[in-house]
């Protein structure tokens, strides 16, 4: 199980004075400038003399960055470069207090090092493996020093990322681990204790994640740039699935992925074909120029265009002219869509089951304006004009004259066909219908009128003023002029549209909802703890909010029943809903609604 590490586990500054990193690839040159900037003194190995140079190149290059930026002074910058040495012989590591191996992801390799360590290396020195994948355990039980070997996982940029994890195994001495977490704090980051299989808590929900976003673009479900574009603005993520998997190495990738299926046997963990054809061509992601997206050069950044780069201003049909929005519902999402529309210049009517409850979704509406005059981002006269376009009304009879009508009412299947069953009687021929489900068939609702040709999915995300992402989801049925008229005003009112079929859960929900149930299966089987997998998905993987923390925000019951749906589409034993959730869901214990689900919280 994982624990969170304090600097109680001794009361003197670490021994590990002197470290040696073998293999001086992007992350050793990383740990390198971590351990010298913090007064270690580093012995860095590597096979290559050209690599050993190019490392202490990148070294130097970063700590002048970091003088630019006033970080480091050039005096501490010199003290630091002078206490770093570098060579190709392993035998450099011999006064070593500990060794980090950071060496490509082989059992091969890594054990080879490790056996000519144990002829190198003082007895007490401790023996680190930089490994994400593979068993420390077996690496560990091949050496001659089992209690002195553990895992030490950093993460890519090792200067920036905050998060260590601190793998030992049962042969593990308590000593090692003690003085190893020592050192991890000394150097400013948080480490974290886990147990010992494959991509521990960071890379164990993200690399499921990343298989799932690589095999739906293999399906040709959705565009990289759109799968991309929606887990950024969908879920605040620093990067899309296909470019990190980019900057990982697709190589790498698949390596994690078949050692976490190897152990699983979870479809999830299966590595997407994609990366296996990716991998054996040689196109493994920015190392070598090109992999899911396409490079200025290898090591680069900076994305070019390719063959399969949309075409800026490609012609596509030309859309319906929209004048006026019907808004359907009277609840949060209701109102933040009327108030998008309102602000865009589109007169608005939002229509509710009773003219209270449409006068009561316009006071939110105007609550959320004033709190934008009070922050300066809106004048009071413009708040005041963007309320006046905004009609409530107690009956959808007020949607006779709008040109499109977007419903925002509960997910519950029957309710939504009825609704367009009546929007179906009372709209003008011509308007487009659009649905704000998150994971409900848009075509079931189509079916229900006699014109589903008019409509589409338009899946806002919360809160609607303020999260610019929008899925479109067109059905089998969907007229092109629709889906035209629908991108249009997306661009009207300042949202980001990403395409994507008439699935369950479309892009973000299908992506995001699996790695919410891995980490609620990694508290029920005891590996980790909520605070340790929340602290790691933010420090490690650069998330805003922790999955426990997002769970709790969503809202468990409204987790449980996307899982529900998208278990029942896809016929996934790995996408059934962890029965901790089903738990807590049965107890009452919803999230911050209810004051309990994964954590308790103070009523307000």
């Amino acid at each position: 199980m994982a624990t969170p590490l304090s600097p109680q586990s001794g009361t003197s500054p670490s021994p590990l004075k002197t470290i040696a990193v073998i293999g001086l690839g992007t992350m050793g040159t990383g740990i390198t400038e971590v351990l010298v900037k913090a007064g270690r003194e580093v012995i860095g190995i590597d096979v290559s003399e050209a690599q050993a140079a190019k490392s202490l190149a990148a070294l130097e290059a970063s700590t002048a960055r970091c003088v630019e930026r006033g970080r480091l002074t050039e005096q501490e910058r010199a003290d630091a470069l002078a206490r770093v040495r570098t060579g190709t012989d392993l035998s450099a590591a011999a006064d070593a207090d500990l060794v980090i191996e950071v060496v490509p992801e082989s059992y091969e390799i890594k054990q080879q090092i490790f056996r000519e360590l144990d002829g190198i290396v003082r007895p007490e020195t401790i023996l680190a493996t930089g490994t994400n994948a593979l068993s420390v355990t077996r690496l560990a039980a091949d050496s001659a020093r089992p209690e002195r070997v553990l895992g030490l996982h950093f993460f890519n940029p090792a200067p920036a990322m905050k998060l260590v994890e601190v793998v030992s195994c049962v042969l593990t001495a308590p000593q090692a681990v003690a003085a190893v977490t020592d050192l991890a704090i000394e150097l400013g980051k948080e480490p974290v204790a886990v147990g010992d299989r494959p991509g521990f808590v960071a890379d164990g929900l993200l690399f499921g994640y990343l298989n799932q976003a690589a095999a739906m673009y293999e399906a040709r479900y959705a565009s990289r740039e759109d799968i991309d574009a929606a887990m950024r603005l969908g879920c605040g993520l620093p990067m899309g699935p296909l470019a990190l998997l980019d900057l990982i190495g697709v190589d790498t990738a698949r390596t994690v992925l078949e050692a976490m299926y190897a152990e699983s046997r979870d479809r999830l963990h299966a590595p997407a074909p994609i990366l296996k054809q990716l991998s054996e061509a040689g196109l493994t992601g920015r190392k070598s120029g090109r992999g899911f997206y396409t490079y200025e050069a290898p090591g680069s950044a900076t994305v070019v265009p390719d063959a399969l780069t949309p075409a800026a201003g490609a012609t596509e049909d030309t859309g319906r002219t929209v004048r006026s929005v019907g808004v359907a519902g009277s609840g949060t999402m209701a109102s933040g869509i009327a108030e998008v529309f309102a602000k865009a210049g589109y007169d608005v009517v939002l229509a509710a089951r009773s003219e209270e409850k449409a006068q009561a979704a316009k006071a939110r509406i105007g609550k959320s304006l004033a709190r934008s005059v009070d922050k300066g981002r809106l004048t009071a006269e413009a708040a005041a004009q963007i309320l006046d376009r905004v009609a409530p009304a107690g009956s959808y009879d007020a949607f006779a004259d709008v040109d499109l009508a977007v419903e925002a009412i509960a997910e519950d299947l029957e309710i939504k066909r009825q609704l367009f069953a009546t929007l179906d009687k009372v709209c003008k021929p011509g308007a487009v219908l659009a649905t704000t489900t998150s994971s409900l068939p848009v075509v079931a609702c189509a079916r229900a009128t006699s014109r589903p040709q008019d409509v589409i999915g338009m899946h806002f995300f919360n809160p609607a003023p303020a999260m610019k992402l929008v899925e479109v989801v067109r059905t089998v049925l969907t007229a092109d002029d629709v889906h035209a008229t629908v991108r249009e005003v997306c661009v009207r009112i300042k949202k980001h549209a990403v395409d994507c079929g008439d699935r369950a859960g479309f892009i973000v929900n299908a992506l995001l909802f699996p790695y919410l149930n891995n980490a609620i299966k990694m508290v029920q089987e005891h590996y980790a703890s909520l605070d340790d997998i929340d602290a790691a998905m933010k420090l490690g993987g650069g998330y805003p909010m922790g999955p426990f923390e997002l769970l709790d925000v969503v809202g468990l019951d409204v987790s449980l029943a996307i899982e529900k749906v998208l278990h029942r589409e896809f016929r996934d034993p790995g996408l059934a809903p962890a029965p901790l959730l089903e738990h807590l869901v049965a107890a009452g214990c919803l999230g911050r609604k209810t004051g309990r689900g994964f954590r308790e919280y103070a009523r307000r």
